[in-house]
């Protein structure tokens, strides 16, 4: 009872303040309970003089995950929480702030807003074509991712990039690009020797492989040059093979291909004849035929071959004048000896002193080359029985062989006449005047010429010339 007593007075001051008017503590407004509708001027309230040690939370203390909150009280540091209070808000690194940076204790209890720390991330990287990366720490701030690209290509670009403090990555997404050619490899040059009886080796190879690092096994490959099987003249040839990858890198090789062909020394024609000679005349395998001009023969062998030694078989023969029998039974005997061989010249003539006899025999012997060129052998029918005359330059024939000709040939003793017979005996031409040896040989080389003698004449010209 006597602290009862003790404390009464004071508990009626408080209850006396509370019926006078209410009080928000800490708002620094006072509301009068009585009520008036007069019309007044309002006057600023005092500044009530706060009371920091009833009242030191005024408003819920601020705690900022991943952050920090730097305040400023009027009463001093011990007061963070009080009415008044002014706190600078920010995040730990790696988090950025969401809400306002500033906020105030207000008379509500309540602070001005509300914030908090969200971590920093950067969007996730989009896949690499053809390569991959790796980061330290996902998509955090400080993340470091590295690039790297598959075997066989090469990265252009950033190798790094960093998640940095705005959520962006730094520099720019790189690329793999696929900048190494393929490797080919050609087989080895080679050499061979030509076949016997040609002048070209066949030869074989296998086609290089083509290896690219990105792409693979590549089997496209281009071949500038001939297959392989194919026949390959004398000489050098090369072979080039190109092969691109999928990035169009080109890559290509080369190697050579050598045919040698093995020779004889060359042959030279025998005088008053000719060779005839397969391939190319003196190369391995080739065969040579020799071969006189008409109205002689040859002694000797006439075939002589090529070896792998590079030497011929045999030995040079010669071309003799053809020997001419007039020691036989008959004109046609005579005339065998010929066949293919010559061609005839038939002069017959009345009598030695015939006008035109005598010409003709001149303009002859003035183209004696000309006519040996041409395979021409002259046969003189001159004269009447019992002193006529038959003769092969220096050789005579019988009475009977000369009338066997004249009945052959058709040819009078009473006129000059000249008959021309080709290599197979026919009556190709007739004269019954003395004939130029200009016109002569203007009509054998125009009619009676064989191919082979044309292009002997073609390639050696007229040596009488």
């Amino acid at each position: 009872p006597g602290m009862a007593q003790e404390a009464a007075p004071v508990l009626l001051v408080v209850l006396t303040r509370l019926v006078s008017s209410t009080w928000h503590e800490g708002s620094g407004y006072y509301t009068a309970e009585s009520h008036t509708n007069e019309v007044y001027a309002e006057e600023a309230p005092s500044e009530p003089a706060l009371d920091y040690h009833r009242v030191p939370q005024w408003c819920a203390t601020l705690n900022i995950h991943r952050g920090e909150a730097t305040c400023y009280s009027p009463r001093g540091g011990s007061y963070r929480s009080s009415l008044g209070t002014r706190c600078e808000l920010s995040c730990t690194r790696g988090y950025r702030l969401v809400g306002p940076s500033t906020v105030q204790c207000l008379p509500n209890r309540h602070w001005s807003g509300m914030a908090y720390c969200r971590q920093i991330r950067c969007h996730v990287l989009p896949a690499v074509l053809r390569g991959s990366y790796v980061c330290s720490a996902g998509v955090q701030m400080d993340s470091r991712c590295d690039y790297t690209c598959w075997p066989g290509y090469q990265l252009e670009g950033d190798r790094s990039r960093i998640c940095m403090e705005d959520g962006r990555w730094s520099g720019s997404e790189p690329i793999c690009v696929d900048l190494e050619p393929p490797k080919i490899r050609c087989p080895d040059s080679r050499e061979r020797i030509a076949e016997p009886g040609k002048l070209t080796a066949t030869v074989y190879w296998d086609p290089p492989r083509v290896k690219d690092s990105a792409d693979g096994i590549i089997k496209r490959v281009m071949l500038r040059g001939p297959e392989p099987g194919s026949e390959f003249p004398e000489g050098e040839h090369v072979i080039r093979y190109t092969a691109h990858d999928q990035a169009y890198n080109r890559a290509s090789c080369k190697f050579s291909i050598r045919v040698q062909v093995r020779r004889c020394p060359v042959l030279k024609p025998p005088q008053n004849g000719y060779l005839s000679c397969t391939s190319d005349g003196n190369n391995y395998g080739a065969t040579c035929q020799y071969l006189c001009d008409g109205g002689y023969e040859h002694q000797g062998t006439s075939l002589r071959v090529c070896q792998s030694t590079q030497q011929w078989t045999g030995s040079q023969p010669l071309c003799a004048p053809m020997q001419i029998n007039t020691a036989v039974n008959s004109a046609a005997s005579l005339l065998e000896q010929f066949y293919e061989k010559r061609r005839l010249l038939i002069i017959s003539a009345p009598d030695p002193s015939n006008r035109y006899y005598k010409m003709q025999i001149s303009m002859l012997q003035q183209a004696a080359c000309g006519l040996d060129l041409r395979h021409v052998t002259t046969i003189e029918l001159v004269g009447q029985p019992p002193h006529e005359v038959g003769r092969i330059r220096e050789h005579q024939l019988s009475i009977g062989i000369i009338e066997e000709l004249r009945q052959f040939l058709h040819l009078t003793r009473s006129h000059f006449n000249v008959v021309l017979l080709d290599k197979t005996g026919t009556d190709r031409e007739r004269y019954i005047s003395p004939v130029n040896p200009d016109e002569l040989f203007t009509f054998i080389d125009t009619y009676l010429l064989s191919e082979r003698e044309a292009a002997r004449r073609e390639q050696s010209g007229d040596p009488c010339e």
